[in-house]
């Protein structure tokens, strides 16, 4: 990507431009990158950034989840390049020391602190609506608020199963094991012809429906302990609420409790 600095005309009140420190490609098509922060840049984990990039006369922008930790010095961003996307376009060439415009205000109400009580934490994801997670499951209050985390993430084929080894390494860190929560993974795949030994076949919503989720997690979903949060394909999204609708749990409202929340990332 060239390295000319976006234009000028995007006002400092409105964003910064920040660097590229680098690039990591997980597939051809997934991968992550990480810039510098804005001064003074303020998130909750499971929120949103807005980026900036130039091309021709015109800025682009795009939203895309934070996967880094709150007190990191950079942020990360975990994204798939679409087809004929101009936007992602740009962003698969970026290389270290790239600019990259990005807003100086978070967004999106995807956030752990939505629930009032509960015990499970159930985090649903397919494809990069996994960001988000990497982010919520670094944070020491998820892991002193509920008892078990369960991390559902549901792709196509084993090799877009990312970030595998954070994850796993997520229990080691004192002051995230400090808070006594429990962990567990739960990976799927639909398109394998046959799953990987540990993973699950299917998706999200058929896993559910039949037990299998809950099954391989070793808890059942009830209104009375389990809050849920999903981010990914929007028709699973849609589907996974009438099925937890169907089962008496509700959406977080702002004034109501609820049992779960979502995030479109389509």
């Amino acid at each position: 990507m060239s390295s000319t600095p976006p234009k000028p005309a995007v006002s400092p009140l409105k964003a910064s431009t920040e660097t590229v420190t680098s690039v990591h490609n997980w597939t051809d098509k997934l991968f992550s990158f990480r810039t510098t922060r804005p001064a003074g840049y303020q998130f909750t984990p499971g929120q949103f950034a807005r980026l900036g990039v130039t091309v021709g006369e015109e800025t682009l922008w795009r939203a895309y989840s934070l996967t880094s930790a709150a007190e990191e010095n950079e942020l990360e961003y975990f994204l798939v390049q679409v087809p004929g996307g101009q936007f992602t376009e740009q962003l698969k060439n970026l290389t270290p020391g790239d600019p990259v415009l990005v807003e100086k205000f978070s967004y999106g109400f995807m956030t752990a602190d939505r629930f009032v009580d509960g015990e499970d934490l159930w985090m649903l994801a397919t494809g990069t609506g996994l960001g988000p997670f990497i982010s919520i499951l670094q944070d020491p209050m998820v892991w002193q608020k509920f008892r078990h985390l369960i991390l559902v993430h549901c792709v196509r084929n084993a090799e877009e199963l990312a970030y595998q080894e954070l994850l796993a390494a997520l229990p080691q860190r004192p002051h995230l094991a400090a808070g006594g929560a429990r962990l567990q993974l739960i990976r799927a795949t639909t398109r394998d012809a046959v799953a990987a030994p540990g993973n699950l076949q299917g998706r999200i919503t058929t896993l559910l429906t039949s037990g299998a989720l809950e099954a391989a997690a070793g808890l059942p979903i009830t209104v009375e302990a389990s809050r849920i949060m999903m981010c990914g394909n929007p028709e699973m999204i849609t589907e996974t609420r009438e099925i937890l609708h169907q089962r008496g749990l509700r959406p977080c409202r702002r004034a109501v409790p609820g049992q779960f929340v979502t995030e479109d990332y389509w």
